[in-house]
């Protein structure tokens, strides 16, 4: 037997040397600078692992290396030996099993067996020759990774033959690497959160963190500690009871369950889709989740299981169940108030109490509701509304004073200056005739009434009547004769002589004149 082992590349020249070039041991020993018994020994297992050279020449050195000296559980001279180890990495997925209760459970069946130490050894030895993806341990339902696949799909509209790549969105649960997948148009924010509902229901349950790449749809700003999470990302984690935690920038390892899951998917499904022409998402969407069945429910290289055994086993009874309700997707936006105290989203104006004039709001958009916060506490909420260059005002938030203007109305306005005098009356119709816009003829009138306060009924009854005999109809005016005194004086002429322009006058030309 050979007394060590040679490295795995004189492992393969040997046999190259053997079977390819028919040398002799004693030339093969001198050639490697190996003992001619450790070549006997390598020759003998290789025969005995029917080795032959054309198989030989396509396998690389680890395969090799594995024919010839096959794993077998150690024992000891009394017998020891160690526990599947297949067995053991499941059940440390599991929640709450650690490598020193299942060493007391071996031990419990097994007095004689290894100690604690050996046994942390030998396992963490084996798990050594799994994939990083496989070797990774993580608490069943806790984590789950999200990324894209790099490699796109193209749709094609068979009405112009234009071509567009959809995006693949790829979840993987930490503990039973049972995955998702999904075509989506792009990687925007509607549909990076369609594709998280999508997942979670599929997996009928929410894990306790996800663990996305730094996209721009769910990381607005990132950073190694405390990374700024989109909003509306954040809202969705709110809703179904989980938390995101982002993975670092540039620390692969961080999603290598993920990682590991886009190379399957481009391997498994992408790949096995390559010569398929889709014009449609939804028939894409249909042939990648059949190709997702199978992935699921093939058998590992180097655990005894697949990924769905595994999911229904360690993952499925632990996570969390989903809410009654889907998620609602919604925008969020920042908006300041303007000195009217509305707010603009989408060209639609809506009102906020007027004390929050000035202030930058966060508003929160759905397909059917307008939600205005301030400092993370929700001040009102509006019904949406599409019409452009509206607006949608609530009474309350108007102050006081704007509250009582609208409580006027212009027959309103009308009966308040009949009784007030004749002439302010007059004067009342005259603007409402006059203005170009209702609401300047509201505030005329509402200024004019408000001269009585100050002044008097008489005083102001006075003043509206020299104003409208010198034809102007406006509260400045009005004022302008209180302030002066002018309602006091005898007026410039007699009510009577307002009429029309005399028809017959020598100062006029008449239509004849001009021909």
């Amino acid at each position: 037997m050979a007394k060590g082992r040679l490295s795995m590349r004189k492992t393969k020249e040997i046999l190259r040397l053997k079977f390819f070039h028919k040398r002799s041991n004693r030339k093969i020993a001198k050639s490697c600078g190996a003992s001619r018994s450790t070549i006997a020994d390598y020759l003998s297992r290789a025969e005995k692992a029917g080795l032959a050279w054309p198989q030989i020449e396509t396998m690389d050195e680890g395969a090799i290396e594995a024919k010839l000296f096959p794993h077998q559980p150690k024992e000891t001279k009394s017998g020891r030996k160690m526990p599947p180890m297949e067995v053991m990495h499941l059940e440390l997925r599991k929640k709450g099993v650690t490598l020193q209760l299942l060493w007391h459970e071996y031990k419990y069946v097994n007095p004689e067996g290894y100690q604690y130490s050996q046994y942390c050894d030998l396992y963490r030895q084996w798990c050594q020759k799994l994939d990083v993806s496989l070797r990774q341990r993580h608490r069943a339902g806790e984590k789950l990774f999200i990324d894209y696949a790099g490699q796109t799909v193209p749709i094609i509209n068979p009405a112009t033959g234009d071509s567009k790549e959809a995006q693949i969105f790829l979840a993987t649960l930490g503990a039973s690497n049972y995955t998702f997948a999904e075509a989506s148009p792009s990687q925007e924010l509607p549909f990076w959160i369609q594709s998280h509902i999508h997942a979670f229901e599929y997996f009928e349950g929410i894990p306790e963190l996800l663990i996305p790449d730094n996209l721009k749809s769910g990381v607005s700003k990132a950073c190694r500690y405390e990374p700024d999470l989109n909003p509306t990302y954040h809202e969705l984690a709110m809703h179904y009871g989980t938390t995101i935690i982002p993975a670092r920038v540039r620390k692969p390892k961080d999603k290598a369950k993920v990682e590991n899951a886009v190379k399957v998917a481009e391997s498994w499904i992408l790949a096995a889709l390559r010569k398929h022409t889709f014009f449609s998402m939804t028939e894409l969407n249909q042939a990648i989740s059949h190709k997702l069945e199978d992935l699921n429910n093939r058998k590992f290289q180097k655990l005894d299981t697949t990924r769905r055994e595994l999911f229904l086993t360690i993952d499925k009874p632990v996570l969390r169940p989903l809410p009654r309700h889907c998620y609602e997707y919604a925008d969020w936006t920042k908006s300041r108030v303007n000195m009217d105290y509305h707010i603009e989203v989408d060209r639609h104006h809506y009102s906020v109490p007027y004390q929050l004039v000035r202030e930058l709001l966060d508003v929160r958009i759905t397909v059917t509701v307008v939600e205005v916060l301030h400092k993370n506490r929700r001040v009102v909420s509006h019904v949406r509304s599409y019409e452009q260059g509206g607006q949608t005002t609530l009474t309350e938030h108007m102050p006081k004073s704007h509250q009582k203007y609208l409580e006027w109305t212009p027959s309103r306005l009308l009966s308040w200056a009949e009784k007030n005098g004749p002439n302010t009356s007059r004067l009342f119709n005259k603007i409402m005739k006059t203005k170009t816009h209702p609401e300047q003829a509201f505030r005329s009138c509402l200024g004019i009434m408000r001269l009585e306060k100050p002044y008097s009924a008489e005083r102001l009854e006075a003043a509206c009547t020299r104003a409208f005999f010198i034809k102007s109809y406006a509260y400045k005016s009005v004022e302008s004769i209180l302030k002066n005194g002018l309602d006091q004086l005898p007026p410039p002429f007699e009510e009577a002589q307002i009429r029309k322009t005399p028809v017959n006058h020598p100062n006029i030309r008449g239509n004849q004149y001009y021909s």
